[in-house]
């Protein structure tokens, strides 16, 4: 048996290739910042070919460090979500720019189908709502705009990041795993296929679109000239399916969130799929088997970003750790709070039109007071969202976090302190990949199942509840507050 799993991990703001061991030990890793072009407001892309460069050159640098092709017992893939990318299927070269997740562009477009009455009939078929997060309306967008794409005629191919990576890795296959699909608003998650009617209003041919596959097993087999000889893919997801599943939320009522560039929460519901009554998503967590388990997801749009922004705009802030030490050198926020809505506000209020404010300023604050609210801010959203999936029958009992931001320990506590529950946090926090090893190491026989793999996941940290509820109830005030005043 070969010893090592290469998991692809494509995002937002970087690419990644993480080596694994099959006891889930991650061994190296190699990462690769990805452009962000912002060429109007609102408006978000990213040039596929340079994802498709970063991605090989991280992968290979991996192959090598594992000692050839032939020591890989596999390939997972998890991806940005949402993100769609357009190719010449002759040549597997982008026809144009990728639409990024955060991208606004047809806010209108969604407008509009929202003020026809079709909100209620894409909910109930795909879980999600009209928003131009989601995928649909990005593809609809692009085909009437771009002339491009209808240059090529047949030879069009549409996907999300996954597919595309799957695409060029294996020379033409082209497919995407159950959980980025059930993103794209095109499927019907409780069939668990492309749905005429959901094509039809997108304006989006189903020909164009890849077939929907599961999320382990055999899905492609890489070209031997780009790691020196053939591998397997085995397993994909979308990264917030995949940390979920790197989590090990496999009972109902398991809920994990990642605090990443946005930050994303999702409740296990098991086999069954629940629609929610308080805006939070409904999406498939996992197919296995051709069984769907489900989840529902509350997505907030900006997290890490907004300490990215601190420090790369407004200069606030020389490293992103900087905002742990200025949190920790005041008492409080000094009534000053950031509601950090820099595009707009996603679950439970999804506001595309929300701009971010920052309230309570006075000489007296200072940036420690501003970097704090940054801080909090997240856990004031949570806080959002912990009310809506307690309204939808799915509280949380614990709460299992992940990513970048999670290394903050003030943040980490604040958040055990703000939700009242206790806050797990594991010792390798991107959890995202190692979900997406997990699901290539079931793919390829090393585990039998998920719950096997979960060995794969190792030690934890707790954070204890330890704030008055006079102080909990007094900041969630001021919060509620400074998101009237944005939402207004």
């Amino acid at each position: 048996m070969s010893e090592y799993i290469i998991v692809i991990d494509e995002g937002t703001t970087s690419t990644r290739a993480v080596l694994f061991t099959a006891d889930g030990t991650a061994v190296d890793s190699c990462q690769r910042p990805l452009t962000q072009h912002y060429p109007a407001p609102g408006l978000v892309e990213h040039d596929a070919e340079e994802i498709w460069k970063l991605t090989l050159e991280c992968a290979q640098t991996m192959v090598a460090k594992a000692g050839g092709a032939d020591r890989i017992a596999s390939i997972g893939i998890t991806n940005q979500r949402e993100t769609i990318v357009f190719w010449d299927k002759r040549t597997g070269k982008p026809l144009a720019p990728a639409i990024v997740w955060q991208d606004r562009r047809t806010a209108d477009i969604c407008a509009a189908l929202k003020e026809q009455g079709e909100e209620s009939v894409v909910q109930a078929k795909t879980g999600l709502l009209l928003d131009p997060y989601f995928s649909g309306s990005k593809i609809g967008w692009a085909l009437e705009n771009w002339p491009q794409l209808k240059d090529v005629g047949a030879h069009l191919a549409v996907g999300t990041v996954e597919s595309y990576l799957v695409f060029r890795l294996t020379g033409g296959g082209h497919i995407t795993d159950a959980t980025n699909a059930s993103r794209t608003a095109l499927m019907a998650i409780g069939s668990g296929g492309w749905d005429d009617g959901l094509t039809d209003l997108f304006g989006v041919p189903r020909d164009i679109l890849p077939e929907i596959t599961d999320c382990a097993g055999d899905l492609g087999t890489t070209l031997p000239e780009h790691f020196g000889g053939p591998i397997r893919i085995a397993g994909m997801a979308g990264d917030q399916q995949a940390a979920t599943i790197g989590q090990g939320c496999f009972a109902v009522g398991q809920t994990k969130a990642t605090f990443g560039t946005g930050a994303f929460v999702l409740t296990q519901t098991g086999t069954t799929l629940r629609q929610s009554r308080n805006r939070l998503l409904s999406t498939i967590l996992y197919q296995l088997g051709g069984e769907r388990h489900y989840a529902l997801e509350g997505s907030v749009f900006v997290a890490g970003s907004l300490v990215q922004w601190l420090r790369d705009d407004l200069g606030l802030i020389a490293h992103a750790a900087d905002t742990e030490t200025l949190a920790r050198s005041v008492a409080d926020n000094g009534g000053v709070y950031l509601v950090p809505a820099l595009s707009g506000l996603g679950a439970p209020h999804w506001r595309p039109d929300a701009r971010a404010n920052i309230s309570g300023l006075s000489f007296s604050a200072t940036k420690a007071h501003v970097a704090r609210a940054a801080l909090e801010a997240m856990a004031h959203q949570t806080h959002d969202l912990k009310t809506a999936f307690a309204a939808d029958g799915a509280d949380w009992a614990e709460l299992r976090i992940d990513g970048g931001m999670v290394a903050n320990d003030w943040m980490a506590q604040d958040l055990a302190d703000m939700l009242a529950i206790d806050v797990e946090r594991p010792a390798f926090v991107e959890t995202t990949a190692l979900g997406a090893a997990m699901l290539a190491a079931v793919g390829c026989g090393i585990y039998k199942s998920l719950e096997d793999a979960a060995v794969m996941r190792g030690g934890v940290q707790r954070f204890i509840p330890n704030m008055e509820k006079h102080a909990r109830d007094a900041r969630l005030a001021g919060w509620s507050n400074a998101l009237a005043r944005v939402l207004q």
